[in-house]
């Protein structure tokens, strides 16, 4: 939507633009009537906000004009007033479609904007505000910025909440196929957060790193149940079809706009190792995103922490043991450092799981 802004007070200007620039509305400015005869001469805009009182001309000379030419009558145009002695009729007698006195809402500007560009016909006009005080504007400019800083807040907070619920569905439909994953998921999110809040605290803010965590083997979705379910080893064949599940996740959720930030990469490359002779892509060392260095420490914890279906489970201290074992091999020795430092929390978060 086009909207030429028709005033010549270079504050009211700029409280119109900041209103506008963020509901992807192109606002056009004219502070004066030749200028705005012609702004609508060579692109007509979809509205106009057209103030009364302009340096040479009146606003209200200049809408009597736009609505009885052919052109442009159908334009919508909103008048706005800081005259006390100027009544809505006259307005209307001009051939306005909506009359807004100074000073005015922000927010009642742009629904008048929106619903005079939508086709929905003239707006009841409004009547003259008790408060013509300096500071007005600026008051209520400020009073609706805050209601939609609290608006934009309780969306976020639903867009969380969806987030959080297509997690936990696509979450369950891999456990419909591979038994004990949710809970595999659900753990090894807990031990990776703990570990990133260890290694890099800023990046457990990015919260599609824990969505990734919870998604790393979404990928499985798209491997054949016999596999899956196998519980003798794996056939050099099964076991390529196996290794494709970190790139199957990775082509069903690169589109999705939750994991754009290093989530992502967890889906891809939980299964890379530190010398290189992981897959898919066979990264080395720090080329493999932090959050996935993290991840296989913590996919190794539980993995060799829990019974599976081709073996049972070691203790902890042959898991931590390993983990030693493979610093500098298979893991990135920073993460090791930090499993070192928070195995006692994170022995922790295996009691309270496993009573859970």
């Amino acid at each position: 939507m086009r909207l030429l802004v028709v005033d010549d007070d270079p504050g009211l200007l700029a409280l119109i633009r900041t209103t506008f620039e963020d509901v992807e509305v192109d606002v056009d400015e004219a502070t004066s009537s030749a200028s705005a005869r012609a702004a609508v001469a060579s692109d007509p805009p979809d509205v106009i906000v057209l103030d009364v009182r302009l340096a040479a001309e009146s606003g209200l000379d200049l809408c009597r004009e736009l609505k009885s030419d052919l052109r442009t009558a159908t334009i919508p145009i909103v008048l706005l007033s800081g005259l006390v002695d100027l009544q809505p009729h006259v307005a209307a007698d001009s051939g306005a479609d909506a009359y807004l006195p100074k000073p005015f809402s922000p927010l009642q500007l742009l629904g008048l904007v929106e619903r005079l560009a939508g086709g929905l016909g003239s707006y009841a006009l409004t009547d003259v505000p008790l408060d013509r005080s300096d500071n007005a504007q600026l008051m209520l400019y400020a009073r609706d910025l805050r209601r939609i800083v609290e608006l934009e807040r309780a969306q976020r907070r639903l867009v969380q909440q969806a987030y959080g619920a297509t997690v936990n569905a696509l979450a369950e439909a891999l456990e419909a196929k591979d038994m004990g994953t949710r809970a595999h998921s659900n753990r090894v999110a807990r031990y990776a957060l703990d570990l990133t809040r260890a290694v890099e605290p800023a990046l457990a803010d990015d919260v599609s790193v824990e969505y990734g965590f919870v998604l790393h083997d979404v990928g499985k979705i798209g491997i054949s149940d016999r596999i899956l379910q196998k519980t003798g080893p794996l056939t050099p064949e099964e076991r390529r079809v196996m290794e494709e599940h970190p790139l199957l996740g990775f082509e069903m959720l690169r589109d999705v706009t939750f994991l754009s930030g290093e989530g992502l990469s967890v889906v891809r490359n939980h299964h890379e190792r530190f010398d290189g002779a992981g897959y898919p892509d066979r990264l080395q060392g720090t080329e493999i995103p932090l959050a996935a260095r993290i991840f296989a420490v913590a996919d190794t914890l539980d993995a060799m922490t829990s019974d599976r279906p081709y073996r049972t489970a070691r203790s902890w201290d042959e898991t931590r043991s390993e983990i030693f074992a493979q610093s500098g091999r298979q893991f990135d020795p920073g993460v090791v450092e930090a499993f070192r430092e928070r195995e006692a929390e994170l022995r922790q978060i295996q009691r309270v799981v496993a009573a859970a």
